[in-house]
């Protein structure tokens, strides 16, 4: 787009990538796990697009986007066939290692030279395809992508002998290079040439290094000459017409791209083909990088079919850009547990619902202003304006002036000529003295005439000033300008008919705003099951031993760590204001560590969850799923609302301390691991370290509150108490 649409990008403000990624695009954080499991690390990537119907359309005008559900052209019915290897000892081993060395590059051990991700990650996929190809001295494995696609392709090969069909086998690792160290491509022909095929009909894309020599080799392969045709995406790929009499394809490993799939395929699943139908084979090594490479890719492609497709595109989708696996992913793959994968994925799910979730709470918040304030101020606007219109239409037909009886007064003197009226307006137009100045200029059917000069836009401004005021640009047309104030009076009548329509909108929408108040989260139960299940996870991986690691003395979390999670956990959710909080029913939640405070705000269904590790000592630290919020707030709540439970969860001495509610469960009242303590303010915020300026802060804010519920006691609403000292 920018070199085919610079200027179209140009005019529509889109010419700066920041313009154009705000218009179409967001950089979103996702939670991943950590390799060993027992923590979380926060990813920031430019993977969320929007407004696609917009960016389509506008990449519409320099692309024509063909697909095959568009062209519908003969090609052949591919039977997908996946052959699945069971991995040898070694290459267990050596997944493993990979593991090992995947957290040395996390932990910055290794310097980037020597060691990384994307390095890493090739050996992966090397290992996936021949353990020979990590280390030349390991031996054949028997179950080996090799000597499965070679006893596939011989298979095929017997029973089409008569028709003489070709097969292709694609591979994008470990070509060959003539130098007599191992590849894939020497050992599969090698074992095709032992199971009794020709040496001649066996050819490597390589070997065709001219276009001369590569139209010889397709015209062999047309004719059935060589059957078996061995090469990369990247030379075998576009421009390689060989589908005459190709029976069968075979994937080795797994491209990046779908593009590459797409050309790989597109070779046998082409015009021209004589067989109705075809066979593709994908080798996939158990507990490799070989899953998740597939995975990956079709991910990938899933985002692609968004956007490149004859249907309309959806609003929004998400993007899937990796080069290398990610350090979690690496240790899944040593580990073969199967949970690990399924918690990263039910951590992104949960973080979506919770953001979901979210939402729907703000948007009910943004309902509840405007039913409150919003739609009630509007509504009283259109009716004192339907009022004033009705008043001044009214006027109007009882003074305005019929066709020969024209009388208007401009200054001290009564005019009955339109153009001689209209000339006096404009003369005292050109005598004002001070700019944005109404100044009366006379009346008019029954209207007062003000005139300004609206000294921004450099012009003059009329209002005809009844009940209401009627405000239009004036010229220097004697008669032109009389005719505006005409159609101005006769438009009133119009204005009415506007307004009350917009009064009955205003109307249905508060009755449809307050339906949506009362509508649930629908995503609820979802949440809520995926929540539970995302707990027994944490207890099937061993979650807390990291923290149990902590309690007998081991090496402390750093709290970054903590920032991590507190941020993650949060989903970048926006906070309300603690005034919109006031009425919930809530848990408070002050967590210390390493001297720090971080406050967080809980819904009252979460509380059996808090007591029930509570009880348990051994691990003195709750879920940080709550919202985030600021010190003046908490303080505001822990005044103010009502809380069914206050905490002080101290990471330091390991202690919890629950402060006294009027609503605090009596099975927590004598629970002697939790002591219950009743705070002064002072003692509450010297105990949380609050700098003096923002302790005056915390007090005004409370002092403030107080007052509301004193008024509120004062209107007979009395609100619900907490037993902490009255704030003096």
């Amino acid at each position: 787009m920018r070199y085919l649409q610079y200027g179209t990008l140009q005019k529509l403000g889109l010419g700066q990538f920041d313009s154009w990624a705000s218009s179409f695009g967001e950089a979103q954080t996702s939670v991943e796990l950590a390799p060993e499991g027992t923590g979380y690390r926060a990813k920031t990537r430019f993977a969320k697009f929007f407004n696609l119907p917009e960016l389509i359309a506008l990449f519409k005008e320099s692309a024509d986007i063909q697909t095959p559900d568009m062209l519908k052209l003969p090609v052949p019915e591919a039977e997908y066939e996946n052959i699945v290897l069971k991995p040898s000892t070694n290459q267990q081993d050596i997944v493993a290692s990979l593991a090992d060395r995947a957290e040395a590059v996390r932990s910055r051990l290794v310097e980037p030279y020597q060691d990384n991700m994307l390095r890493i990650t090739n050996d992966g996929r090397k290992l996936a395809l021949d353990q020979r190809l990590i280390n030349p001295l390991l031996p054949d494995d028997e179950n080996s992508k090799s000597n499965a696609c070679v006893n596939k392709a011989i298979e095929i090969w017997e029973q089409t002998k008569e028709k003489k069909s070709a097969q292709l086998i694609f591979c994008d690792l470990s070509t060959p290079k003539g130098d007599g160290t191992f590849n894939v491509y020497e050992d599969i022909r090698n074992k095709l040439i032992e199971k009794g095929v020709p040496p001649k009909e066996i050819a490597f894309i390589h070997d065709a290094n001219t276009e001369q020599r590569k139209s010889e080799l397709f015209g062999r392969v047309r004719s059935g000459q060589v059957r078996f045709l061995l090469g990369s995406t990247q030379k075998m790929g576009a421009g390689t017409n060989v589908q005459d009499r190709l029976i069968a394809l075979h994937h080795l490993d797994v491209p990046w791209r779908p593009s590459d799939i797409e050309q790989q395929e597109g070779r046998i699943l082409r015009q021209g083909n004589k067989n109705d139908r075809v066979k593709i084979f994908r080798y996939i090594t158990e507990s490799t990088f070989d899953s998740y490479s597939w995975q990956l890719i079709e991910n990938k492609q899933k985002f692609i079919g968004q956007i490149m497709t004859s249907k309309s595109p959806v609003r929004s989708c998400e993007d899937v850009d990796e080069a290398a696996l990610t350090y979690a992913e690496v240790k899944a793959l040593a580990t073969g547990n199967p949970y690990i994968k399924e918690k990263m994925d039910l951590d992104i799910q949960v973080s979506k619902l919770k953001l979901m979730k979210a939402n729907h709470i703000s948007q009910k918040y943004r309902l509840e202003d405007s039913i409150t304030k919003y739609y009630p101020q509007q509504i009283a606007a259109l009716k004192e304006r339907i009022t004033g219109l009705q008043a001044d239409i009214q006027t109007a037909q009882l003074k305005y002036p019929q066709a020969e009886q024209f009388s208007m007064k401009v200054g001290n003197k009564v005019y009955r000529d339109k153009k001689e009226a209209g000339a006096a307006l404009v003369e005292l137009c050109k005598q004002m003295k001070s700019a944005d100045t109404s100044s009366l200029m006379g009346e008019y059917a029954g209207f007062r005439i003000f005139v300004s000069f609206n000294s921004l836009y450099k012009r003059f401004e009329m209002n005809l000033k009844g009940r209401l005021s009627h405000k239009f640009e004036i010229g220097s047309d004697p008669l032109g300008n009389i005719t505006r104030m005409n159609h101005v009076l006769e438009s009133m009548t119009k204005g009415l008919d506007t307004a009350e329509v917009e009064l009955e909108n205003v109307g249905h929408q508060l009755e449809t705003a307050k339906k949506e108040m009362t509508k649930p989260f629908v995503q609820e139960e979802e949440l809520a099951k995926k929540l539970e299940r995302l707990t027994k996870l944490n207890a099937l991986l061993n979650m807390d031993e990291k923290n149990d690691d902590l309690e007998k003395g081991g090496e402390s979390m750093d709290l970054s760590e903590l920032d991590g999670l507190w941020n993650d956990s949060n989903d970048g959710e926006k906070q309300p204001e603690a005034d919109s909080m006031i009425q919930k029913d809530v848990i408070l939640v002050d967590v210390v560590h390493n001297d720090e405070h971080r406050y967080f705000r809980y819904e009252n269904i979460g509380l059996e969850e808090i007591k029930e590790q509570l009880r348990h000592m051994d691990r003195p630290m709750i879920d940080l799923t709550g919202e985030l919020m600021t010190l003046p707030e908490f303080a505001q709540l822990e005044q103010s609302s009502k809380v069914s439970l206050s905490l002080t969860i101290n990471m330091d001495d390991r202690t919890i301390q629950a402060y006294e509610t009027n609503n605090i469960p009596e099975d927590l009242r004598t629970d002697d691991n939790i002591s219950i303590k009743t705070y002064p303010m002072d003692e509450y915020l010297n105990d949380r370290k609050v700098p003096k300026k923002e302790k005056s802060s915390v007090i005004d804010r409370l002092h403030q509150n107080q007052k509301k519920i004193q008024d509120s006691k004062a209107t007979g609403q009395e609100p619900v108490h907490r037993n902490h000292e009255t704030v003096k």
